[in-house]
């Protein structure tokens, strides 16, 4: 069982935090303000007893924390915060990531009057360039960020194999974060080791193609894939 805090409670952070658990991890969901009763199994926004039932080991599994504590105690920390503001958010907690992996599943974009991704907030770069940058004693790698939300933790609900990119700088760090996704139902050859941690720039410049999608075809879960 390996201890994972997940910086972020929206949908994404919240179907992580419910899919890890029910593998078997330990997870901290860390919310952006400190929880009344950090000790207590999430509730809301990651509701284990209503889809599980109220006596469902992963009730149990999965703590709320402010994101401080969750990046100090987790082995592994997920970044699943928005990502036009994570840079400032989590480089204030370097002290509480020396050493640890961080995966970054969030992209950082502005957004148009609709509410969907419009301009790339590092171009040239990317979020997880800048994170590596301003960590440096922190392992970063970018996965999980060219697909709708449903698909990180079901990829076999599509129709048609998705992938999941992997970029870092550290091989053992991408071979941990592989682990995890298979724990979500990812299968090996499903995911693609891009190499180092500048290779981000490509996947999360795909996050373009989302809002030209959704507008055409409404919200159906698709994952942006390699076809060989």
């Amino acid at each position: 069982m390996t201890s994972i805090g997940i910086l972020g409670t929206g949908r994404v952070g919240s179907s992580l935090a419910r899919a890890l658990a029910a593998a078997g991890h330990d997870v901290t969901l860390g919310h952006r303000q400190p929880p009344e009763q950090a000790s207590e199994p999430a509730s809301e926004p990651a509701p284990e007893q209503a889809e599980t039932g109220a006596n469902s080991p992963a009730e149990h599994q999965i703590r709320l924390a402010d994101q401080r504590l969750t990046a100090a105690t987790a082995d592994i920390v997920i970044n699943a915060t928005p990502g036009d503001t994570a840079l400032a958010r989590l480089s204030a907690l370097a002290t509480e990531l020396t050493g640890k992996i961080l995966i970054d599943v969030s992209n950082a974009t502005r957004h148009s009057p609709d509410g969907l991704p419009a301009d790339l907030c590092y171009p040239g770069s990317s979020l997880a360039e800048q994170l590596q940058q301003a960590l440096p004693a922190t392992r970063v790698v970018k996965t999980l960020n060219t697909m709708l939300f449903p698909v990180v933790t079901a990829p076999a609900s599509l129709s048609t194999p998705p992938t999941a990119y992997l970029s870092g700088d550290d091989a053992h760090a991408k071979s941990v974060a592989a682990g995890l996704l298979d724990d979500l139902g990812w299968q090996p050859g499903w995911i693609e080791d891009l190499g180092d941690v500048t290779t981000a720039r490509a996947t999360e410049a795909l996050v373009l193609l989302v809002p030209h999608v959704l507008r055409r075809g409404g919200f159906r879960p698709f994952a942006v894939s390699l076809a060989r």
